[in-house]
């Protein structure tokens, strides 16, 4: 059964995850190795179909395969021009507020707003849906990742 603090635990991995993606870019470090652990450890890719709509796609707005999650986190690949390395950019915390999370047997969705801290120290909102299966060991691995800017007053 997946559990509340299983999704804070995810949550908090995932955010420690693009944290250490953007210092080893940083520091010269093995950032696309990192980002290849983290979609590895975090996602559902290999288990299950993953549904990921990134946050900045928008020529390839989904990527349901590992070497696309991968190209949108780092760019390493080429696996999809666009992409820029999202966790490249420098982000030195992650920090998720839940709106809510629905807890269903092995499965789970949460959805809210995170906020990334840029190198200058500003926050950036995204708001974000993430659905959690359970794997073989009874860790969560993420299925269904959509990320989007909140929309402007204007709209």
């Amino acid at each position: 059964m997946m559990t509340r603090h299983d999704i804070d635990k995810a949550q908090r991995a995932w955010g420690d995850g693009i944290v250490a993606i953007a210092t080893a870019h940083r520091d010269g470090g093995d950032y696309t190795g990192i980002a290849r652990n983290h979609v590895e450890t975090l996602y559902a890719y290999g288990m299950t179909t993953v549904l990921f709509k990134p946050t900045l796609a928008a020529v390839e707005q989904f990527r349901p395969t590992f070497e696309q999650a991968l190209s949108y986190f780092v760019a390493s690949n080429d696996a999809c021009p666009e992409d820029k390395g999202f966790a490249i950019k420098g982000w030195t915390n992650v920090r998720f507020e839940n709106a809510d999370v629905i807890l269903s047997g092995p499965s789970a969705l949460a959805m809210g707003n995170y906020f990334f801290t840029s190198p200058e120290g500003e926050e950036v909102k995204v708001e974000y849906t993430f659905g959690y299966v359970l794997d073989e060991a009874g860790e969560p691995r993420i299925n269904v990742h959509h990320s989007s800017m909140p929309a402007s007053h204007e709209a």
